[in-house]
C-alpha cells in the first residue's frame, strides 16, 4: 500500500505553492496526492483565489478551493492520482489525523502580504511539531518546485546519531538526482582548555575533530548511489544551517521522539521553520 502525500490548502497563495510542491513530491515517489481543506481556516485569502476563479471573494466556496488546488496539482502531472477532502474541523486536528496514514504532509507558511515568507502560522508549526510523518513547510522563493530543483542540492542537518532524518535525506537526494550536503555544526566555548596529556592540539581542533567523527558515525550506512558531501562548520547550528539554506532546494532536520513533556520542536528546527531561505523537512525520529 502506497501512503499518499497530504497537502493542506486554504486558498492562499502560500498553500497553493504547497500544492505545487506536493504534486511534484507525489509524482517523484509514485504515490497518490491527497488535498485537504478545513472549513474553519480564516477567509482572508479569498481575494487571491477569487482572481483565479473570476468571482467575488465572498462567493468562494470550499469546493472552489479544492477545484483550483486539483487543477494546480495536475498542471505538471496530468496523470497524478488526486483525492480531495473538505472537513468542517480545525485544520491542525485534520492534518494531524491525516498524517497517521501519509508519506508526508506538506504545508505553506501561512504568512500575509509582504511578510508571507517570514511568518509561520500556528497550524504549520503545530503540524511540524506533532505529526507522525515527515512534514515539509514550503518556504523561500515562489518558484520552488520539488521536481525542478534549481540548485540540485539538499542540505541535511546531522545530529548526534543516525536518525530517520538521515534516511529521509538519502531518499530525497536519490529521487531528485541531487547532491546531499551533510552538515555538522560545532562550537568551542571560550573557557575550554585542553590540558589532558593524551589530547593534542588546540581546543578548536579537538571540537572540530569530534564533530567530524560524529558526522562519520551518523553517515556510516550512506548508500553508494547518493552523491554525499560531508561538512563540519564552526558556529551555532541555527546560523550554519540558515546560511546553507540559501544554496539549497530542501533543508532536512530531525525531530526527537516525545519525552516526558510530550512533543517538542528543538530550537534549531524552530528557527529554520521561521527563517529558512528554502523549504524545510522536519522528520520525526522513529528509531
Amino acid at each position: 500500500m502506497f501512503l499518499p502525500m497530504v497537502v493542506g490548502v486554504d486558498g492562499s497563495e502560500s498553500s497553493l505553492r504547497a500544492v505545487d510542491w506536493a504534486a511534484d513530491e507525489a509524482a517523484l515517489h509514485g504515490v497518490p496526492l491527497r488535498i485537504v481543506h478545513a472549513y474553519r481556516w480564516d477567509r482572508y485569502e479569498g481575494a487571491f483565489l477569487a482572481r483565479e476563479l473570476g468571482k467575488p471573494s465572498g462567493h468562494v466556496t470550499s469546493d472552489d478551493i479544492l477545484v483550483v488546488a486539483t487543477r494546480r496539482a495536475r498542471r505538471h502531472h496530468p496523470d497524478l492520482a488526486v483525492t480531495t477532502a473538505a472537513v468542517a474541523e480545525e485544520p491542525e486536528y485534520v492534518l494531524l489525523r491525516e498524517a497517521r496514514n501519509a508519506s508526508a504532509v506538506i504545508v505553506g507558511t501561512r504568512g500575509r502580504g509582504e511578510l508571507a515568507d517570514l511568518l509561520l502560522g500556528s497550524v504549520s508549526l503545530a503540524v511540524a511539531t506533532t505529526a507522525d510523518c515527515p512534514v515539509i513547510v514550503i518556504r523561500g522563493n515562489h518558484a520552488n518546485r520539488a521536481a525542478d530543483g534549481r540548485r540540485g542540492r539538499i542540505v541535511l542537518g546531522v545530529a548526534d546519531a543516525p536518525t530517520a532524518a538521515v534516511r529521509f535525506a538519502y531518499q530525497e537526494a536519490r529521487r531528485r538526482g541531487a547532491d546531499l550536503d551533510a552538515v555538522r555544526a560545532w562550537r568551542c566555548p571560550t573557557h575550554d582548555t585542553v590540558d589532558h596529556p593524551l589530547l593534542a592540539g588546540t581546543p578548536e581542533q579537538v571540537h572540530e575533530e569530534r564533530a567530524a567523527k560524529e558526522l562519520e558515525a551518523a553517515l556510516a550506512d550512506a548508500p553508494a548511489d547518493v552523491r554525499l558531501r560531508r561538512h563540519t562548520a564552526e558556529g551555532p547550528a541555527r546560523r550554519v544551517l540558515l546560511t546553507a539554506s540559501h544554496e539549497a532546494d530542501l533543508l532536512v532536520v530531525g525531530r526527537r521522539r516525545p519525552g516526558q513533556f510530550g512533543h517538542r520542536l528543538g530550537r534549531v528546527a524552530h528557527t529554520l521553520l521561521h527563517h529558512s531561505a528554502c523549504p524545510v523537512a522536519v522528520v520525526p525520529d522513529t528509531a
